[in-house]
C-alpha cells in the first residue's frame, strides 16, 4: 500500500507539533494496513455531505485522543492520498477539503 500527501496537507502535516505529527504518522501505518470503508472491513470512514460539503469519495481516519481527523481518498489501486489534516473540535477541516478536491 502506497501513501502519498498532497502538498496541502503536506504543510498541514509540517505546521503540526511534533508529538501530533507522531501520532498522525503512526495513524497512517494503521491506515495503510486497510484504508477501506469500516463496511468493507478497514480503518476509514467515508465522508459523504460534512458542514454542508461534498466529499463523496473521501475517507477519514478519527484520531479522538488526539482531537486530529486525517481525510484521504483511494484511487483505483488502493493507494491512499492524504487530502487534509486538521482538528476535530469543529468542522472547518471538511471546508477545507473540498476546497482542495475541488
Amino acid at each position: 500500500m502506497n501513501a502519498s500527501f498532497s502538498l496541502d496537507a503536506l504543510m498541514d502535516f509540517a505546521n503540526l507539533p511534533k508529538s501530533q505529527q507522531k501520532v498522525i504518522t503512526r495513524m497512517i501505518g494503521r491506515l495503510m494496513e486497510n484504508p477501506q470503508s469500516k463496511a468493507k472491513g478497514g480503518y476509514g470512514i467515508p465522508l459523504g455531505n460534512k458542514g454542508g460539503n461534498d466529499l463523496a469519495g473521501l475517507l477519514e481516519g478519527k484520531l479522538r485522543g488526539a482531537g486530529l481527523r486525517i481525510i484521504y481518498k483511494l484511487d483505483d489501486h488502493e493507494a491512499m492520498e492524504i487530502i487534509a489534516i486538521g482538528a476535530r473540535e469543529d468542522e472547518e477541516i471538511y471546508g477545507i477539503a473540498a476546497r482542495r478536491i475541488s
